[in-house]
């Protein structure tokens, strides 16, 4: 343990443990390999443990939360009631809210480490290719074998139940393809994903809800039209720095919308550009600063080179199409719409485009690499389907009927081929509804409750 204190309601444990950087060929029920491959080179990962302060000196169950993303650190509670499905979850768990690797205090990975690695290379390469295969350590396949690596080692092995936001319902369903025999139960919010894993359809789905939520917002505020084309027009001059120095482009303005599947985005969008320009007419500081704070990639780098790659799963070769800018590709084809003059501007969402790597300063030094990313056929396996198919750990799905990330869709046929599993369809809840209300766990609770699925912790 690193370090223990207090935050209101909440007793809080720090805690690091090394884990192999590379886990490939690695038998994890084989400790003297996941040893030998941690000497051989490690990462630190980094969890906090929370535990409502009445429940400090009780024997609790235990829920891991699988954080959104990918990139994602988990959150920083400030009291027990700061993180609405936090307040929820402590009054039955005891909370383990690990640092994803490369996130956090999780050998986090920022430009400066990933010129490192390109400058000294990675197993035998060096360049962009000893980036891009660095790079590949960092997703599902490796971050779930570090959290059950965790369990295992720190929390002998007992059984424990996942709480996935976003990525982090991708993760589960890793979790329950690998480790089923880990978990009591399993709870996702917004996170069921395709299976078998299509970027390009993913996009096609999303593109349609985001032009609802772009029409939904020039409804509500139809005089922003105006003020947008404004602001294009003079963007469009390419003169326009944003604080940090990055030029702000068209694009990087209609990535504005890459927030509008949560609350409350609109209304921040909206007074974002109240007083976007200033007496004489230039656009304002405060606007450019807002607009730099929105769309920056700094500390949170992996967020967009890591977001295509989410979509990859290795067959049993281990091989798969590569995604070759999939967000780009069904965006091209409607170039006409995304134009900068178009009226009214249009907004692209959760997208990892080519643009971003030339452009936001964050983000220039994993160019190369990503580029081999978006290329790449060789990728790790993260579902197993045919466990899937025979699932018997319960899984409780909150999927929200308009999100503009994970298409509900998507999530229900693949649920409906998980057996044990129930989704509760809603549409009071925008994507990121777990954090905005205690409510969303406490009926998930009550779902998998009904069914006996938490009869196992006598819940």
């Amino acid at each position: 343990m690193v370090a223990s204190y207090m935050v209101p309601g909440l007793y809080v444990e720090d805690h690091e443990i090394a884990v192999p950087l590379d886990w490939r060929g690695v038998d994890i029920n084989d400790p003297a390999q996941v040893l030998a491959a941690r000497d051989s080179r490690s990462l630190t990962l980094f969890y906090r443990v929370v535990t409502a302060a009445q429940n400090r000196h009780r024997d609790v169950p235990t829920l891991v939360f699988l954080q959104g993303g990918p990139g994602g650190k988990s959150p920083r509670p400030e009291s027990v009631d700061s993180v609405a499905w936090i307040s929820e979850a402590a009054k039955n768990f005891r909370i383990v809210l690990p640092d994803q690797r490369g996130t956090g205090r999780s050998s986090s990975v920022s430009g400066s480490v990933i010129e490192r690695v390109g400058a000294v290379g990675f197993h035998g390469l060096s360049g962009a290719q000893a980036q891009a295969d660095y790079l590949q350590r960092f997703f599902a396949d490796s971050i779930v074998r570090d959290f059950e690596w965790v369990r295992r080692a720190d929390f002998g092995a007992r059984k424990w139940v996942t709480l996935g936001q976003s990525y982090g319902g991708f993760l589960t369903l890793t979790y329950l393809s690998l480790f089923p025999e880990a978990l009591v139960a399993s709870f996702t919010t917004g996170g069921i994903p395709a299976v078998p894993a299509q970027a390009e359809e993913l996009y096609r789905h999303t593109y349609e809800k985001l032009q609802l939520k772009i029409n939904t917002f020039y409804e509500r505020y139809p005089q922003d039209k105006e003020i947008l084309a404004r602001i294009a027009a003079r963007v469009a001059r390419g003169d326009v720095k944003l604080p940090n120095g990055d030029i702000l482009s068209v694009k990087r303005l209609q990535s504005l919308g890459s927030s509008f599947g949560m609350k409350p985005s609109f209304e921040q969008l909206h007074w974002l550009l109240d007083d976007a320009f200033d007496a004489d007419g230039n656009l304002s500081t405060q606007f450019l600063q807002g607009v730099f704070a929105r769309t920056t990639s700094y500390g949170d780098e992996l967020y967009w080179t890591l977001q295509e790659g989410i979509y990859q799963d290795g067959s049993d070769s281990g091989r798969c199409e590569p995604t070759n800018w999939a967000a780009q590709r069904v965006l091209n084809e409607h170039a006409d719409l995304y134009a900068p003059q178009h009226d009214p501007l249009m907004f692209t969402g959760e997208m990892a485009l080519p643009w971003m790597f030339e452009e936001d300063s964050a983000l220039k030094p994993f160019a190369q690499a990503e580029q081999l990313l978006q290329a790449s056929t060789n990728w790790g396996k993260i579902y197993d389907e045919n466990q899937l198919a025979h699932n018997e750990v319960p899984l409780t799905s909150a999927v929200y009927f308009e999100d503009m990330y994970v298409p509900q869709e998507l999530s229900l046929r693949t649920l409906s081929h998980i057996p044990n599993s129930q989704a509760w369809v809603t549409n009071s809840y925008q994507h990121d509804g777990v954090r905005e209300t205690s409510s969303v766990f406490a009926h998930l609770l009550e779902l998998a409750s009904a069914r006996g699925a938490l009869e196992e912790l006598g819940m």
